[in-house]
């Protein structure tokens, strides 16, 4: 039985996953064993253990029951659950931390994981046009945080698709965006990204309702997640999962291809430099 707090200064996350992984063989129940008595699938127990997901206090409540852990599990679940990102976003943050590869749409904005601090910086105070310059100056530090991702050189491989208006909508201004635009273009000129656009050309397309993000993993199953104005939702159910990656694999159908997107990018950066 765990007896021993976890330490805040490693992750806890990840360190409260492989606790319960421990104390679930030592009761002698699989994935699916535990999930059925907490009304879960068992693939939402693999992606707990695999510190994917987070615990929620009323599940590390069941878990200390039915493992019989003396409240280890409730002790700990709060410094596995703090986070730096709005709470609609922390789990799906968290998630594409650990993500071997994700696959973005992006409706109307760059994706977070792309953005550059000028460009950040615009969209926060878009959102919250009356907020501090501390909390503006916290949010954009966290996405930047998100963006540090892409400094590994391979891993993880990051496919996103824009519809045209992610070109077209200046956000901040001319330079922010051809700022922006060329930050992008020499991602995917160094092969670390893959970028398709969808023009608006092509018409109505499936992406039209908002955001979609697929994420995969070493040692769990797939994630989506799906985003609206102030809400988020992380998916885990293999039904919902498999329809969002039809709905992103239609996407890439609709989409320009890399280079002639390429082309289209490079196209609108020069517009903002020379507006």
């Amino acid at each position: 039985m765990p007896r021993k707090n976890l330490d805040p200064s490693s992750s806890p996350r990840a360190l409260l996953g492989a606790e319960l992984r421990v104390a679930r063989e030592r009761a002698g129940l699989s994935q699916a064993e535990l999930g059925e008595r907490l009304f879960v699938s068992g693939s939402f127990i693999g992606q707990l253990e695999a510190g994917t997901r987070r615990m929620h206090l009323d599940f590390a409540r069941q878990i200390d029951d039915i493992l019989d852990t003396g409240g280890f599990f409730v002790r700990n679940c709060g410094a596995a659950a703090k986070s730096k990102y709005p709470d609609h976003f922390a789990e799906a943050a968290e998630a594409e931390a650990r993500a071997k590869t994700i696959r973005d749409y992006a409706p109307q904005l760059l994706p977070g994981l792309l953005q550059t601090e000028a460009y950040a910086r615009a969209v926060c105070r878009a959102y919250q046009p009356t907020a501090t310059e501390e909390v503006i100056n916290e949010l954009v530090e966290s996405r930047l945080v998100r963006a540090a991702l892409l400094a590994d050189p391979t891993t993880p491989m990051l496919w996103c698709v824009f519809d045209e208006a992610v070109l077209r909508r200046e956000v901040g201004s001319s330079k922010v965006m051809a700022e922006a635009l060329r930050h992008v273009i020499a991602l995917i000129k160094s092969h670390r990204i893959i970028v398709q656009v969808i023009p608006f050309s092509a018409g109505a397309h499936a992406g039209m309702m908002g955001l979609i993000k697929l994420m995969s993993f070493d040692d769990a199953p797939p994630l989506s997640y799906a985003e609206g104005n102030g809400t988020g939702q992380l998916f885990d159910d293999p039904a919902t999962v498999a329809r969002h990656v039809l709905n992103y694999d239609l996407l890439t159908a609709s989409a320009l291809p890399p280079r002639e997107s390429l082309a289209m990018i490079e196209s609108a950066a020069k517009d903002y430099e020379h507006a």
